[in-house]
C-alpha cells in the first residue's frame, strides 16, 4: 500500500493559492557541497544550521508548528550545480532536547524519523529544466507538529539532506572545473484543513532511520538481508500506523539497483507488508535528465522495459509505504524486514530501511517513553553457538522447545550453545539489563 500520494491535484487544482492555505518556506537555495570532503567554512543560510556538506536544518517555531492545518503538503526542490549524477537525498524531522542552542549530527540526544526521500536526476547545470521538484503528502505529520507533550520536551527541527560529490561535473560540465558546490535545496511546506480530518495520534515511535541493510556485513540473520529492532510500549497502543521508507543500491553488474526483489516486513512474526520496488515507467522524469546517462539511453522505453528492471527513477520521489495495526499491546514487540532473494553480488550494494510507528493511546506516549533496541540474532540456522548483538548487554538467554518446554538458561552472556539439541525449532527468551525482553525463532540445524 502506498502511503505516498503526489498531492498534485492541489497544485493543479490552484488550492496552494487560495487563501486557506498556508504556505510555509523552511529553507530557500542552501547551497550544499561535496559530501566526501571536509565541512566547508562558507557563510551558513540566516536561519539553518549546518550539520555537514550534506545537509541542513531549519528549527520550526511554535507559531509555525501552531500554523500546520489538517492536510499537509511537502515539497522539495533540488537545482542543477555542479553534480551531474543520480544521487539520494532526504527530508528527517529532528527532536532536539528543549532549548538545546544547537546540536550535530551524531548527537545522542537527538531523535530523527526519515519523512521522506527522493534521487536526484542527472543534470546538467547548464541545460534546462535546472531544478526538480518532489511532493508528498505528510498530512500524518499534523499530530506530531501539534503534540503538546512532544514540544514541551523536545524542539522540533527539519532537515534537508542531498548527497553529492563535483567530481565528474569538474571535467563533464561547462563551468565546473574546480567547483566542489553540488546542488541546491528548498524545502515548503502546504496545508490546509479543507476537506480534511486532522489525525490524532499521541505516540511517535521511531524505528529505523535510515538504517543500512545488506547480506554480507549489515544484517541481523548471517547471509540472509534481515533488519530486527524491538520495541518495548509503556502502554497498549490502537490504530498503530506504521511509515516506511526502503530503497536497494548497487550499480555494479548484478547490482540490486536494477533487480527488483520482493520485500516483507513482520510485526511478532506476523506478515503485515508485502511489495517490489519500482512498477512504474520512468518516462514522465526524462525531462529533468539534461545530462546524458545510461540510465535513460537516447529514446524513450515501453512500460514493460522500465518495469522489468528499475527499482526507483532518477528525478522521482521514493514512495512511502505504510501499513496499520489494531491493536499493539503493552510490553514488547518485534519489527523484522526481509529480502530474502537480495543478492548484493561481489558484496556491494546495500538496502536503506526507515521506519516509524504513530497511534493512540491511553496515555500520551513520548518518544523517550518507548524503548527501542536494534538487536542482531546470529547465526540462523545454527549448528551450535547463537550471538546476540544489542547496544544494551545481555541479562539472560532461555532456550525453549517449540513445545513450551524450558531447555536451559544462562546469563550476562551475549551468546548460548544449543550444540546437544536435535535438529529442529527453538525459541529463545532474550532479558536484556534495562529489562527489555523479547522472544525470537531460531533454527538448529
Amino acid at each position: 500500500m502506498y502511503k505516498k500520494l503526489l498531492f498534485l491535484s492541489l497544485f493543479s487544482a490552484g488550492l496552494f493559492q487560495s487563501q486557506t492555505t498556508t504556505q510555509l518556506d523552511l529553507m530557500s537555495q542552501a547551497t550544499y557541497y561535496d559530501g566526501y570532503a571536509a565541512t566547508v567554512s562558507t557563510p551558513v543560510p540566516s536561519g539553518l544550521i549546518r550539520l555537514g556538506n550534506t545537509r541542513y536544518a531549519r528549527k520550526l517555531t511554535d507559531a509555525e508548528l501552531n500554523s500546520f492545518k489538517a492536510k499537509i503538503a511537502m515539497r522539495v526542490t533540488i537545482g542543477a550545480l555542479c553534480d551531474n549524477y543520480d544521487r539520494l537525498g532526504e527530508v528527517f524531522l529532528a527532536l532536539v532536547p528543549k532549548n538545546q542552542a544547537t546540536y550535530t549530527m551524531n548527537d545522542a540526544n537527538v531523535k530523527r524519523i526519515e519523512v521522506a526521500r527522493y534521487i536526484t536526476p542527472f543534470m546538467n547545470k547548464n541545460r534546462s529544466p535546472l531544478e526538480v521538484p518532489y511532493t508528498y503528502n505528510l498530512s500524518n505529520l499534523y499530530s506530531i507538529f501539534h503534540d503538546s507533550s512532544l514540544r514541551s520536551t523536545y524542539d522540533m527541527y527539519m532537515e534537508l539532506d542531498v548527497f553529492g560529490v563535483p567530481y565528474a561535473a569538474n571535467t563533464e560540465v561547462s563551468g565546473c572545473s574546480g567547483r566542489n558546490d553540488v546542488f541546491s535545496g528548498s524545502l515548503s511546506f502546504f496545508s490546509t484543513d479543507t476537506g480534511a480530518t486532522a489525525t490524532d495520534y499521541n505516540n511517535l515511535t521511531p524505528l529505523l532511520s535510515y538504517s543500512r541493510v545488506n547480506n554480507y556485513d549489515s544484517t541481523d540473520v548471517t547471509g540472509e538481508t534481515v533488519r530486527l529492532v524491538t520495541f518495548n510500549l509503556p502502554a497498549a497502543v490502537t490504530d498503530a500506523n506504521f511509515s516506511l521508507i526502503s530503497t536497494p543500491h548497487g550499480a555494479n553488474s548484478g547490482g540490486e539497483e536494477y533487480i527488483r526483489r520482493q520485500n516483507y516486513t513482520y510485526i511478532d512474526d506476523v506478515q503485515v507488508l508485502t511489495y517490489t520496488p519500482g512498477g512504474i515507467s520512468c518516462e514522465p522524469y526524462r525531462v529533468y535528465n539534461t545530462q546524458g546517462n545510461g540510465i535513460y539511453g537516447t529514446t524513450p522505453q515501453s512500460f514493460a522495459s522500465w518495469t522489468s528492471w528499475n527499482n526507483w527513477c532518477p528525478g522521482n520521489s521514493v514512495p512511502i509505504r505504510g501499513f496499520t495495526i489494531a491493536n499493539l499491546t503493552a510490553g514488547n514487540h518485534t519489527l523484522k524486514h526481509t529480502i530474502p532473494s537480495a543478492v548484493f553480488n561481489q558484496q556491494q550494494g546495500e538496502v536503506y530501511l526507515s521506519v516509524y510507528m504513530q497511534g493512540k493511546s491511553s496515555n500520551n506516549l513520548n518518544v523517550k517513553d518507548v524503548k527501542t533496541v536494534d538487536v542482531s540474532i546470529y547465526p540462523n540456522p545454527t549448528s551450535d553457538i547463537v550471538n546476540i548483538k544489542s547496544r544494551v548487554d545481555v541479562a539472560s538467554i532461555a532456550v525453549y522447545g517449540i513445545d513450551g518446554r524450558k531447555l536451559t538458561e544462562s546469563y550476562k552472556e551475549n551468546k548460548i550453545d544449543i550444540s546437544s539439541y536435535n535438529a529442529g525449532i527453538y525459541i529463545l527468551d532474550i532479558v536484556l539489563k534495562d529489562g527489555t525482553t523479547f522472544k525470537h525463532k531460531i533454527i538448529k540445524k
